[in-house]
């Protein structure tokens, strides 16, 4: 069931990174049926596929059935994202949501409303799953049960997206400024995700545990049991729960919430029905390790991980897409829909850094802290023996292979093979706790350096040079697409001067007032040029007065008057410069003091000729 939170937060990726056409593929209705066509082929394939593996039940062995069924459940996920990536890049799906009045205000309706179709595409295979599942392992789950505890178990991920996307979009529709201006920056939006990611972190297992129906154990002495051992242990929460997964069909138990007053302990009723007190002791020991080892503060540290690893990445898929010329050709075969197909490019980066960290990083991670709560057992117990013969147990009553995979725990056979070691030799513990804190050690320098690497990118020299230079590809795209095109080379004159490339500047504004002889932009960017170049082959005080002059009459403001001013100062033309720069002061707005230091500057000159 893990695997659905990768499945859905891949959708929710493969949706933020799009950016839909100009025009869209098809008209509503003609897109409408389509969408309907591609659900309905779907749900036929997957039918036909489930229905395959559940006729060969009793005619093969449970475990190749068992592997069919895993590949097939794995499969027609994939598929399902495949499918709603079709619709969604295909039929333009968010160009006809942004139509609804109170979804173009509430960009979170419209991607809830997306997911919705993500969503269907998963019941469909959960359905159809379902049939061939009772049947093999004969779990008596229905299908209703089945099915809500896939769907409920799945959307508390998003949880904390739709809360954080939500509340910037009611802080947008406010008529209030100062929360748009924080929310325009980058460290503000930075600021305002880290505070609702540690505030939804906090207190989301309240609303969790409500929205999957939990209901807390009844008193007693199972109840006092655990309450008793959880004092031993040093272990607080708000409540102990019943957990419906799978209908409680299902031997497990997790602990949710950083703090105690929304922290739950959850277990299922099967759990309490096949296992002994002693084996409920081992497992409630297991769950208070992961409180106790601080896993639940550091799953919260790796996501935080991860959009600091994503936010570096777009950078670095933006450098790629303009800066390797290798992948123009790739993005002017989608006809002319540039933005479309550089959504795509993100869309993959973003879906392939996400499962390579979670699949490989944060799995390796839990699979060893899952390791890590077994041992912690050794911490309250003097054996772990309850613990193996509850795995043992586990493997039976779920019917499937004690050595199967998991890309998020340990398999159920390698779990006690290495109990029975610590039991054995007990310095397997410390050996396995010094194996994590390296491991952490080295998660957190890769981190810092991804973080370093993102700060010089996006606030760093490093950064501003790569994005002038980046920018300057993408204007001499422009041009050579469109060679008559006064701004663009107004623009590129602009970037030549950041980068202080101040002949090839001279040579772009030259060209834009060719084209554009009353462009102001450029006559004043040309004059500054000419007026004050440090090169002598550059300066042309005579000619930058007569540019300035004439970008003044067109614009007069005081940037660039005080270009005029400037010119004529450098020209020796000391009493026009004062004049010029007296209007300029007065047309200033805002912090004035350049143009004071610029008026003093000409006033000494004429005192002190």
């Amino acid at each position: 069931m893990f695997a659905n939170f990768i499945y859905l937060i891949i959708a929710l990726l493969i949706y933020t990174t799009y950016y839909p056409p100009d025009q869209p593929n098809f008209q509503a209705m003609d897109a409408a049926f389509l969408a309907v066509f591609l659900v309905i082929i779907f749900a036929a394939f997957t039918r036909i596929r489930f229905r395959g593996i559940e006729k060969r039940i009793g005619r093969e062995s449970f475990i190749h059935l068992d592997q069919q069924f895993s590949s097939a459940l794995t499969r027609h996920s994939i598929l399902a994202i495949g499918f709603f990536t079709c619709t969604l890049y295909g039929l333009s799906l968010t160009t006809f949501t942004a139509r609804i009045p109170l979804v173009s205000n509430f960009p979170t309706l419209e991607a809830l409303i997306c997911l919705s179709l993500f969503l269907l595409y998963m019941v469909i295979v959960w359905i159809c799953a379902w049939f061939p599942y009772e049947k093999l392992y004969h779990s008596g789950v229905s299908l209703r049960a089945y099915v809500l505890s896939q769907i409920s178990f799945s959307i508390p991920v998003i949880l904390p997206w739709v809360i954080i996307s939500g509340t910037s979009d009611i802080l947008q529709a406010l008529p209030f400024e100062l929360p748009k201006k924080l929310l325009a920056t980058s460290t503000g939006q930075i600021l305002f995700f880290l505070f609702f990611l540690l505030a939804v972190a906090l207190t989301g297992p309240a609303m969790i545990q409500k929205f999957w129906r939990c209901r807390p154990l009844e008193p007693g002495p199972v109840r006092s049991r655990i309450e008793n051992l959880s004092r031993r242990a040093g272990f607080t929460f708000a409540n102990i729960v019943y957990w419906p997964v799978l209908g409680g069909r299902m031997i497990t138990a997790g602990v949710m919430g950083l703090v105690r007053p929304f922290r739950y302990l959850m277990i299922t009723e099967a759990l309490l029905e096949f296992l002994s007190p002693e084996e409920v002791d081992a497992v409630v020991a297991h769950e208070i390790g992961h409180v106790r080892k601080k896993h639940l503060q550091f799953y919260l540290f790796f996501f935080t991980g991860y959009m600091l690893i994503s936010y570096t990445l777009f950078d670095v898929i933006l450098i790629a897409i303009l800066y390797i010329p290798q992948l123009y050709p790739l993005i002017e075969q989608v006809q002319g829909k540039h933005s479309t197909a550089t959504s795509a490019f993100f869309s993959l980066g973003a879906v392939l850094s996400f499962l390579i960290y979670f699949r490989y990083i944060f799995g390796y991670f839990m699979r060893n802290f899952e390791r890590q709560a077994d041992t912690f057992v050794f911490t309250l117990f003097n054996s772990a023996l309850p613990l193996v013969t509850t795995l043992e147990k586990i493997a039976v009553t779920s019917g499937q292979p004690a050595n199967k995979p998991n890309w998020h725990h340990f398999s159920i056979l390698e779990r006690i093979n290495f109990l029975r070691k610590c039991e054995a030799d007990r310095s397997w513990i410390s050996r396995h706790d010094r194996k994590i804190r390296g491991s952490i050690a080295v998660y957190l320098a890769g981190i810092l350096l991804i973080g370093a690497l993102g700060y010089a990118l996006n606030w760093g020299d490093t950064g501003k040079k790569l994005n002038a230079h980046l920018l300057e590809q993408v204007l001499l795209r422009e041009i050579e697409k469109n060679p008559n095109n006064p701004v663009a080379y107004n623009v590129l004159g602009d970037s030549y001067v950041f980068r202080k490339k101040f002949e090839m500047a001279r040579q772009a504004y030259e060209k834009a007032i060719l084209l554009q002889p009353d462009n102001y932009s450029a006559l004043n960017n040309l004059a500054w040029i000419l007026a004050t170049s440090e090169d002598a082959s550059l300066r042309n005080p005579g000619r930058a007065v007569i540019l300035a002059a004439r970008a003044a009459e067109l614009k007069p403001t005081s940037q660039i008057l005080d270009t005029f001013a400037e010119s004529l100062y450098r020209n020796g033309q000391i009493d026009e410069a004062i004049y010029i720069g007296e209007k300029a002061l007065l047309s200033a707005t805002g912090d004035r003091s350049y143009f004071e230091k610029q008026l003093d500057k000409f006033r000494q000159a004429l005192e002190n000729p």
